[in-house]
């Protein structure tokens, strides 16, 4: 596998363990083809923003040591200029290491070193592999090590994908938020444990998710704090060894610049080197929101049963066929696939917190699974949420009557009759009104207990869905004026 082909013309490289053919037009070298031979692991790319993230790191390091003057003019602008390619979006396709590789990812720093190396060669008019003149280990990478290059563009890349997600995330906000405002007045019956419990308000449902989605937010920026945490001049182990005092005072500088993230050099080298705990920290918010998301999706999907034998309280919109059998049967395929985004995003929180524990002494050499799990979670989380609003969310509507005829079919309004009949006897009559399946209001009629023009100011819906209009306050006032007032129907 990735070996040349014989009939293709091939230049020779060689590293410590030995020599290799490499394909003569390739920008990589010998020590990425060794490293894509040995990791075949997933049989994907790395993530472009990886590969971004990377490239802004190396052409920080260049900037910062011309500089310091430690590489001369004439190879740090060829070694810049080739970083600016690939943050273009250009030479993406020479990355060919696999994401989850051993090595802590060596092989993905010197995949970049190779390429960026190569590139610049050519761009100085030499040919590609003559190290000469740029060199993958001694001009690329000076004064640096994979220990610090691949945590820092691990956290860049991270902290990227989690605003887009954050974006995605305020925006499923503000649509929850509008329908909270737009269902406000439609009274629907609450559940606790699947049974009836008492009325609340659509409103109110849809006001609470957004609550949480809110925290989800917050989360989120707590993240992209813990990201912005580079261990950059740490090199091997965080002690900064063939480092220059400058370089390391300044390179998280230029990266910031170059980047347009806010990120730092963390304060204590060597602890960001060998201690991956914020990986564990921002995935667990990214897990929390997941299961919101899922706890939201399960509830849309109870709220839509139907048509005809289920909750039908709210309409999901119809966005495709649901069954190959069943004809005008609809699914709901948006909920449905959230759910599913939520149960691999859980997986993956737990590999991480694996990979996060396994570290040993130094370094922890499990980087590669860490970013592979992270950046799927975060990224399939976005547009999970993106679909989430754009094709179910914006486009529910509300059975109004539906869920005013459970309500007034419902035992579960005793309950805000029991502060006016007392609860034993609130009791008997639920206990009647579910055997025999007359209502609670015609019971409460039958026996005399409260008026029909009281009982239209108990179980009006704000009365029945705020504190402070009913229970014991009620009791105590009960002119039927006063209620009239209290409730609005005055």
């Amino acid at each position: 596998m990735m070996k040349p082909d014989k009939r293709e013309k091939v230049r020779m490289e060689h590293d410590s363990i030995g020599t290799k053919e490499i394909p003569l037009d390739v920008y990589y070298g010998v020590q990425t083809l060794r490293a894509a031979e040995n990791f075949y692991i997933t049989g994907m790319n790395m993530h472009p923003e990886l590969i971004k993230s990377i490239a802004q790191i190396k052409k920080g390091a260049a900037i910062t040591n011309y500089e310091i003057g430690h590489l001369d003019k004439k190879r740090a602008d060829a070694i810049v200029k080739a970083c600016d390619e690939i943050i273009a979006g250009k030479m993406h396709d020479q990355f060919i290491v696999d994401p989850i590789q051993g090595g802590a990812g060596t092989s993905l720093n010197m995949n970049a070193n190779e390429v960026i190396a190569n590139r610049a060669i050519e761009i100085l008019g030499g040919d590609k592999g003559n190290y000469a003149i740029v060199n993958p280990n001694d001009h690329v990478n000076y004064g640096q090590s994979t220990n610090d290059v691949f945590p820092s563009c691990g956290r860049m890349t991270a902290l990227k994908l989690l605003n887009r997600a954050q974006k995605q995330l305020e925006r499923l906000y503000e649509a929850l938020i509008k329908k909270a405002e737009e269902f406000d007045n439609i009274i629907k019956m609450g559940r606790t444990q699947l049974q009836d419990a008492v009325p609340i308000r659509l409103g109110q449902e849809f006001k609470a998710y957004s609550s949480a989605i809110r925290r989800d937010i917050v989360r989120f920026e707590n993240a992209k704090q813990e990201m912005s945490n580079l261990n950059l001049g740490g090199t091997a182990i965080g002690t900064g060894l063939n480092a220059d005092v400058q370089y390391c005072q300044k390179v998280v500088k230029n990266i910031a610049l170059i980047s347009g993230l806010p990120v730092v050099q963390a304060y204590d080298l060597i602890d960001a080197t060998q201690n991956l705990d914020g990986y564990t920290f921002v995935s667990g918010a990214v897990k929390a929101c997941a299961v919101n998301l899922s706890k939201m999706s399960n509830d849309l999907r109870l709220m839509s049963s139907g048509p005809r034998t289920g909750l039908g309280e709210i309409n999901l919109p119809e966005k495709q066929n649901g069954s190959s059998i069943m004809p005008g049967k609809v699914n709901p395929v948006i909920p449905e696939v959230v759910n599913q985004v939520a149960f691999n995003i859980i997986g993956n929180d737990m590999t991480i917190a694996m990979a996060t524990e396994a570290g040993q002494l130094e370094l922890n050499a499990f980087e590669p699974i860490i970013f592979y799990n992270l950046f799927q979670s975060i990224e399939t989380l976005a547009y999970a949420v993106s679909t989430l609003v754009d094709n179910c969310i914006t486009g529910i509507t509300a059975n109004v009557e539906r869920c005013r005829s459970m309500v007034d079919n419902s035992v579960g309004i005793i309950t805000a009759i029991c502060p006016f009949v007392g609860y034993e006897k609130a009791a008997v009559l639920a206990k009647e009104a579910i055997k025999t399946g007359a209502s609670i209001k015609d019971l409460i009629l039958r026996d005399g207990l409260l008026t029909k023009e009281q009982l239209d100011i108990i179980l009006n819906p704000y009365s029945m869905t705020e504190p402070g209009i009913s229970g014991k306050a009620l009791l105590n006032n009960f002119s039927e004026n006063t209620l009239q007032e209290k409730a609005g129907l005055n």
